[in-house]
């Protein structure tokens, strides 16, 4: 009597081959377009939107940095390089790179301390926490021009609520919007609070997103709160942080000027120009109040080539410490 054993790999049917024949062929037939330019007849109103909206402004920028221009007198004169090198050789222009700078370091830094910590606080399981969040992403739904008037008035030196309360306590009522270094403060601080609700919502997720096992392992060894936040949160939030820190670096460059307008228009003056006069706020000045066209197209291009030059330092040293996978 012979047993019949089972085959464990069986050849499979010429109606089973086939179908596995023809299925790659009837994927990739559903996912080719089957005219040549259906494809860009689709992407027609977005190539016209971006040309209109974002590349012409772009080459008509590039195209005013080398000119001379006043959009009052209306004559242009070309200068080729003249506008970059009287820049760059500029005291004024000098000190609004400077206080730039200083200015976008402190908002990123601070910033990203003050969310990481309040995400953190945030993703414990509390009475309410949904509620907290909620809150605490509120500020990032408000425009520059209400975040900036909220402030104004809060530290108006005469009938802000803050000056009120430190007059009571304290007897004191300081002048937040004519001291150099109160002004400045003050324009960081709010540009510190307006982009919190931003890193929050995406810290928070990285942080719902960390494996369980993974701080259960931590626990189990012994490891403190504070060592499992510092060894094991942190560099799981790497890849996060380094995407926060370029977003946080373009916002402080470009979306502090409702922020700036709205509290000091620049000022005060502070040495060769106003404390709070950024980049941004520099080419306004001179684009929209002083109508020098030219000026504030280099200063366009500057800022391009500032940005661009972040962007490759940063993922040209700053990748080197970011921790991908648990």
């Amino acid at each position: 009597m012979s047993i019949v054993r089972p085959r464990l790999n069986p050849k499979p049917s010429q109606v089973d081959q086939e179908a596995r024949d023809q299925a790659p062929k009837a994927v990739q037939d559903h996912a080719t377009f089957q005219g040549r330019w259906l494809p860009w007849l689709l992407l027609l109103p977005t190539l016209l939107i971006l040309g209109v909206f974002s590349y012409y402004p772009a080459i008509k920028t590039l195209r005013l940095s080398v000119f001379r221009s006043n959009i009052i007198v209306g004559n242009e004169q070309f200068v080729g390089f003249e506008n970059f090198l009287t820049l760059l050789s500029s005291p004024i222009y000098h000190q609004v790179i400077l206080q730039t700078l200083v200015f976008v370091g402190l908002v990123v830094v601070l910033g990203l301390l003050f969310s990481i910590g309040l995400a953190w606080l945030a993703s414990k399981p509390i009475p309410g926490a949904k509620l907290y969040r909620l809150l605490l992403i509120y500020p990032y739904a408000l425009s520059p021009a209400i975040a900036g008037t909220l402030w104004l008035f809060l530290f108006n030196p005469e009938i802000g609520a803050v000056n009120s309360f430190l007059g009571a306590l304290f007897g004191i009522k300081p002048r937040w919007l004519d001291q150099p270094f109160l002004a400045f403060a003050l324009v960081v601080t709010a540009t510190v609070w307006k982009g919190l609700g931003y890193n929050i919502v995406f810290y928070l997720a990285a942080i719902q997103n960390i494996p369980l096992e993974v701080m259960e392992a931590a626990e189990i060894d012994g490891a403190t709160p504070w060592q499992r936040f510092w060894k094991v949160v942190l560099p799981l939030l790497s890849p996060m942080t380094f995407f926060l820190i370029f977003t946080n670096i373009v916002a402080a460059l470009f979306d502090s000027f409702g922020l700036v307008n709205i509290l000091t228009r620049g000022g005060p003056v502070y040495g060769e120009a106003g404390i709070t006069t950024f980049l941004v706020y520099q080419l306004y000045e001179d684009g929209f109040r002083n109508f020098k066209t030219g000026a504030a197209a280099t200063q366009a291009v500057l800022m391009l080539a500032l940005v661009v030059c972040l962007i490759v330092l940063q993922f040209r040293y700053g990748n080197r410490r970011v921790h991908y996978g648990a």
